[in-house]
């Protein structure tokens, strides 16, 4: 069954897309929760209005992004993990420990998928992050993962 997201649903897809689903996962969880709508000509109709109304709501924020990023530039955020004597961690660093360690240091809130990490952080040192805020506004964050 084809079907419009109105939000973001991990391994499904994007808000305002188009996807293909099972009916029951349709029918039974995400039209009665108020995540999808069917994806007829009606309803494809509203998804363009949707859609320039996003738009318009991204491109008024294009200027509160560019001071995220103005704020973020030279910054250095520090990220405590489990580290055994070898320096290597416990796990990983992931998207969301940074995101959380941006709210918590800078007191700035940005969604863990616009977030794009180096390959793999699984030992202690310096990396740069990316920050995907908008089509046009792109941030690098320095982060430091030291041993807790």
């Amino acid at each position: 069954m084809d079907i419009i997201l109105l939000q973001n649903i991990d391994k499904v897809g994007g808000k305002y897309e188009v996807v293909n689903v099972k009916n029951g996962f349709a029918r039974n969880y995400l039209i009665p929760q108020g995540k999808a709508l069917i994806a007829n000509d009606t309803n494809m109709r509203r998804l363009e209005d949707y859609r320039r109304r996003q738009a318009h709501n991204e491109a008024k924020m294009v200027g509160q992004y560019q001071g995220i990023a103005d704020k973020l530039q030279g910054q250095v955020l520090k990220i405590a993990a489990k580290a055994g004597t070898s320096g290597k961690i416990f796990g990983s660093v992931t998207n969301i420990q940074l995101a959380n360690a941006l709210m918590d240091q800078f007191n700035i809130e940005i969604d863990r998928k616009k977030i794009e990490l180096p390959d793999d952080v699984k030992t202690l040192g310096t990396y740069t992050a990316t920050l995907n805020l908008h089509a046009d506004v792109d941030a690098k964050v320095d982060f430091e993962v030291y041993a807790d």
